[in-house]
C-alpha cells in the first residue's frame, strides 16, 4: 500500500524557516514525481514545487521560487521542502502527492496517485 507522511509544520513567525519531509514507501520512488501543494480553506490548491528524483528536475511556483527548496533521499525515499523568508501568506496545509512517470510538469491533482494527509504551516507573529 502506498503511504506518504508529512511532518514539520508548525507555526513560526515571519521571515522565519521550516523544513518539511515527505516520507514515502509503497511504490517504486525513482518512477514517480513528488509534488508539495498547499491548500487554504476558501481558496484553489496551489502546486507549489515538485521533484524529479531520477530525471533530476524540479519546479517552483513563482509565489515561492528563490524562498523555497525542494530536494530529496532516495535511499530514505523522502523529499522535503525547506521554506525560507516565511510570510503569512504562506499559511496553509502543506500536503505532497506522488505522480507515475517523473513528469514534474503537471499542475493538476488529478494527475497525482498517491496524496499524504498533510501538514499545518500557520506563519504569524
Amino acid at each position: 500500500e502506498a503511504q506518504l507522511v508529512e511532518s514539520g509544520g508548525g507555526l513560526v513567525q515571519p521571515g522565519g524557516s521550516l523544513k518539511l519531509s515527505c516520507a514515502t514507501s509503497g511504490f517504486t520512488f525513482d518512477d514517480y514525481a513528488i509534488a508539495w501543494f498547499r491548500q487554504v480553506p476558501g481558496k484553489e490548491r496551489e502546486r507549489v514545487s515538485c521533484i524529479s528524483t531520477a530525471e533530476g528536475t524540479t519546479y517552483y511556483a513563482d509565489s515561492v521560487k528563490g524562498r523555497f527548496t525542494i530536494s530529496s533521499d532516495d535511499a530514505e525515499k523522502t523529499v522535503y521542502l525547506e521554506m525560507n523568508t516565511l510570510k503569512p501568506e504562506d499559511t496553509a496545509v502543506y500536503i505532497c502527492a506522488a505522480s507515475f512517470g517523473r513528469d514534474i510538469r503537471l499542475e493538476d491533482g488529478d494527475d497525482y496517485e498517491y496524496w499524504g494527509q498533510g501538514t499545518q504551516v500557520t506563519v504569524s507573529s
